[in-house]
């Protein structure tokens, strides 16, 4: 990483959080291979989530992937990580080469298009490392992300790119949501990859 590249040190938030956007750190041809492997390499399922006790199975499909079979438990529904494919593998070690954290799983999210989002929420759960690093990478579709502050309600929007990287540390979890909008315009498919530490 560059430290004297100012569009890789900036934060995007104003206070009270870290959000640090790398942009493209693959090249076309890398992001295209490794969107094409992951799409057809990672067992997909759909999302449950359990909202005022009713079981809600979202067109959004999801995969855990880890160091071991971790639990993770949000919107009151568990899953248990997969082994490591080689292409999960290969990214967890070039994100971590790039940002200098290390990661022990990963959550994925494909989304088939652009009516498919993801309502306001923090990634605080208490399986994941407090105030640890997520490291998120993206292929596919550019989709806008959005932040906002849980007080002052203030928001950041940024572009997440094809091949790209965003990673949300220090107390960002704490004090802000984030979200991505749902939006007609956008037809194809994106897929998410956001590297996390689970404790064990």
């Amino acid at each position: 990483m560059d430290l004297f590249n100012q569009t890789l040190t900036k934060n995007w938030l104003p206070k009270d959080g870290i959000v640090n956007y790398y942009g493209k750190i693959f090249s076309p041809q890398e992001a295209d291979k490794y969107y094409e492997a992951l799409l057809h390499s990672i067992e997909w399922k759909n999302d449950e989530a359990n909202i005022f006790g009713k079981k809600i199975i979202t067109k959004r499909k999801v995969a855990w992937y880890g160091d071991q079979a971790y639990e993770y438990t949000y919107s009151r529904a568990t899953k248990y990580a997969l082994p490591w494919t080689k292409e999960l593998l290969e990214l967890k070690k070039a994100i971590e080469k790039e940002t200098g954290e290390t990661f022990n799983s990963c959550l994925l999210n494909l989304y088939h298009t652009g009516e498919e989002g993801m309502a306001w929420h923090s990634d605080a759960e208490t399986d994941l490392k407090k105030d640890g690093a997520i490291g998120s990478v993206s292929f596919g579709a550019e989709r806008k992300f959005a932040f906002k502050h849980k007080e002052t309600k203030e928001k950041v929007e940024l572009i997440l790119e094809h091949g790209s990287l965003l990673v949300m540390a220090g107390k960002t979890q704490t004090h802000w949501l984030h979200r991505l909008p749902p939006t007609k315009l956008v037809k194809r498919p994106r897929v998410n990859l956001t590297f996390r530490t689970i404790m064990e």
